[in-house]
């Protein structure tokens, strides 16, 4: 199962917490959108030979582009790889660059899943993050897109400064009441060289505290699961038959190519990312020379991704697995480490698999880095 992401490197303004590669200036954007075509040409064979079930268009802010720049991208794939008579095509949109007519025109061009940065719908709290849409522009968005399209998504940010439970109970409600068959959610998180970063660093910012965030991740958790959707990743819930195609190849360790400035391919043991300057990107795929920096994982490294991703899925980490993949002396190392996190009912056995309790998935990325190795004993 092989995917392709591509990175679209340009946004109307920065959101204060936003640290991917981006730019405010369209400048090389004719000569960005011709690069990306051909950078999938260029590098065709770095896939295994089977069809596509993915294609998933993000950034930065995709819906910059017009509906048929979206499709002379998928031209490009379409002409270098086979698709599956099932493939997942999604894109990412801002609620701001909803027109009339943007819906039939994306899904004219192949488009059949659409992912929308709401974040939140309340305009405090858009105003906080310095998104470019309005609450009722995310109001008007999702009243379009359920007439258009049956499988997409919505995002939203919990843990806002100055949030409370009963906030985050009503931006839940009301994104339940589009009947969306994906949310996926994630905490407002503090990155280097981000305005949040400085705002905190100046006390301009005061973030909630851990144990109020935790509660509203707990919160969304049960909100949604009571009602139908499975946790089936620690930041997406999803309906029955609607998880991201994406986002599970993702974290089950499945090959997939990125396009575009800063962004990142994986396939078997093999890791790669490409620059991240749009200028200097545009360069280098003009002189067929791609500036790609690469790297082998080692064993070690394959096997604390392998626990990373599995602990943060409902599958878990299953022993038998770990054996097939890794070795005997890897599951034994396994198991002695996660004993101690029984006692503390972190995690648990179901058969021979290891899952996360409930009450510990939001703490569940340190729990992984603390079954990590650094080398066999």
């Amino acid at each position: 199962m092989g995917a392709i992401y591509f990175h679209i490197p340009f946004c109307k303004q920065a959101c204060h917490y936003c640290n991917f590669h981006f730019s405010t200036s369209l400048k090389y954007r004719k000569e960005m959108l011709q690069s990306l075509i051909d950078e999938v040409a260029l590098r065709k064979n770095e896939l295994p030979d089977e069809p596509l079930h993915s294609i998933y268009f993000g950034g930065g802010t995709p819906s910059l582009l017009r509906p048929e720049e979206i499709g002379y991208l998928l031209d490009a794939v379409g002409k270098n790889f086979r698709f599956s008579s099932a493939i997942e095509i999604t894109l990412e949109m801002n609620p701001d660059d909803y027109v009339a007519g943007y819906f039939d025109a994306i899904k004219k061009v192949g488009v059949n899943r659409l992912s929308v940065g709401i974040q939140s719908f309340f305009e405090e709290e858009l105003q906080q993050m310095n998104r470019a849409h309005t609450a009722q522009d995310a109001y008007n968005v999702m009243e379009g897109m359920k007439k258009h399209f049956d499988n997409f998504s919505l995002d939203l940010i919990y843990g806002m400064p100055g949030s409370n439970l009963e906030r985050w109970q009503k931006n839940i409600d009301i994104a339940l009441s589009f009947s969306p068959p994906h949310i996926s959610s994630y905490a407002l998180t503090v990155e280097e060289n981000t305005a949040l970063a400085y705002q905190v660093e100046k006390e301009q910012v005061t973030l909630l505290p851990e144990e109020m965030v935790a509660q509203q991740f707990d919160r969304l958790v049960s909100c949604l699961t009571e009602v139908g959707f499975d946790h089936y990743e620690l930041s997406n819930f999803g309906l029955p038959h609607y998880h991201s195609v994406n986002n599970s190849a993702y974290w089950q360790g499945k090959p997939y190519l990125g396009i575009g400035p800063s962004a990142h391919s994986f396939y078997t043991n093999k890791r790669s990312w490409n620059i991240a300057n749009n200028k200097k990107y545009i360069q280098g795929i003009q002189a067929k020379q791609p500036l790609i920096e690469r790297e082998e994982l080692s064993k070690i490294d394959q096997y604390n991704e392998f626990v990373m991703t599995g602990l943060r899925t409902e599958k878990g980490v299953a022993l038998q697995d770990i054996k097939e993949r890794f070795g005997v002396k890897f599951a034994q190392l396994f198991e002695e480490q996660v004993e101690k996190h029984l006692t503390h009912q972190h995690l648990f056995w179901d058969g021979d698999t290891v899952k996360v309790s409930q009450k510990a998935k939001f703490l569940v990325d340190g729990i992984a880095s603390d079954l990590f190795l650094l080398k066999l004993e």
